[in-house]
């Protein structure tokens, strides 16, 4: 486990944000993500019937939607023990395959840090 506080102050920012989703929403994964001129994005597990997206997956479409054309790191709070190759493949898409993926367990305490490639 790495601790959280050797993060940059940015990269904190980012899982604070996931893990504020993640609780007021009370959804399985909140996730963030910081574009290239350093905006972020917050979002929540959407499960509706017709759609399902991952925290990761909604984050990112929320960049793209808001004009990002890349992104400089993404993170995830969840129960899970690693980010999936689909939110990978999604920061990927958007930001290449050395952004960091930083994931955080529900207490904000960053688990471990993967590249998106």
């Amino acid at each position: 486990m790495t601790d959280s506080t050797e993060l940059a102050a940015e990269d904190r920012k980012i899982i604070t944000l996931a893990r504020s989703v993640r609780a007021r929403n009370g959804v399985p994964e909140g996730a963030a993500v910081r574009d290239e001129t350093g905006r972020t994005y917050a979002a929540g597990t959407v499960a509706l019937e017709s759609l399902k997206l991952s925290a990761l997956q909604t984050a990112v479409a929320m960049a793209v939607a808001g004009g990002a054309t890349s992104l400089e790191a993404a993170a995830v709070v969840s129960g899970a023990g690693t980010a999936s190759d689909a939110d990978r493949a999604a920061v990927r898409d958007l930001g290449g395959p050395e952004t960091p993926v930083l994931l955080a367990g529900p207490d904000g305490v960053l688990r471990s840090t993967v590249t998106a490639g």
